[in-house]
């Protein structure tokens, strides 16, 4: 089945499915774009490995099926004995809890230019740490950097939860934005802007001039992703959205009906 959503389907994000979803899209992306790019360009991913605390806000925790790998987690203590057998009778000590933090992959796609694979293009799915907690500040200053380069960056944010890129101005209104910074056009960038009830638009993607823009259509992606990833098994819509999606309350009665 097709998702019930005319655009991004936040109950991915409610029911913590982020990151089972955002590999796959930032995937698929890449794969439209290699159809369409001019032939001396090529789009590649790009990976590196970051660690999130699980103390972190309830947007961005990591689901319990991925914390394979903790780090920082105290091992339990044995209880002495007193020689006998018996275990030894002890007073509490009270001791604050170690949540520890799990490893997670970042995702980006990086476009090149032939044959010397030249970057020319980032784009950017912000994941939930790149807006809220600790990952946040890293997020900015990686951002920072790139903006500093001759290249195009492209940040595409499909989330509700968290503060959305850092601006000169406010975003225009929407839940989700698409920022086109080019090399050549700043420090002004183009910003696309949606709500929940309305279809994931197609973005220029900026190359090299004088070559023209290719188009991203994030709702083809989207809906690539949703339909081989088997979303529609795995998504329940039939529950409340939880109040830290900040979602107003006539598009929130409006996505749980939907979802119903």
């Amino acid at each position: 089945m097709p998702c019930p959503f005319p655009g991004m389907d936040p109950y991915i994000e409610a029911l913590g499915l982020w990151e089972g979803f955002h590999a796959p899209m930032i995937t698929r992306c890449a794969d439209l774009l290699n159809l369409h790019l001019p032939g001396d360009y090529v789009a590649q991913i790009e990976t590196r490995v970051a660690v999130v605390s699980l103390d972190e806000p309830p947007g961005i925790r990591v689901p319990d099926l991925l914390i394979g790998k903790r780090r920082g987690v105290s091992q339990p203590a044995v209880l002495p004995t007193d020689g006998g057998g018996s275990v030894a009778t002890l007073e509490p000590v009270t001791v604050p809890l170690a949540r520890g933090s799990v490893e997670i992959r970042q995702r980006w796609i990086e476009i090149k230019q032939l044959p010397d694979l030249e970057l020319v293009t980032v784009i950017e799915i912000l994941s939930p740490t790149n807006k809220a907690g600790d990952g946040r500040s890293e997020y900015v200053r990686k951002r920072d950097a790139l903006l500093d380069r001759p290249i195009n960056l492209v940040e595409v944010d499909l989330l509700l939860y968290g503060a959305p890129p850092p601006m000169g101005k406010t975003l225009p209104r929407g839940l989700y934005h698409a920022i086109v910074a080019r090399a050549e056009g700043r420090p002004n960038a183009q910003v696309y802007s949606w709500g929940v009830r309305q279809p994931l638009p197609s973005i220029p993607i900026p190359l090299r001039s004088p070559t023209p823009d290719v188009n991203l259509g994030l709702a083809e992606a989207f809906e690539l992703t949703y339909r081989l990833g088997r979303f529609d098994m795995i998504v329940r819509h039939d529950g409340s959205l939880p109040e830290w999606l900040p979602l107003d309350p006539a598009d929130r009665e409006w996505a749980e009906a939907i979802g119903r």
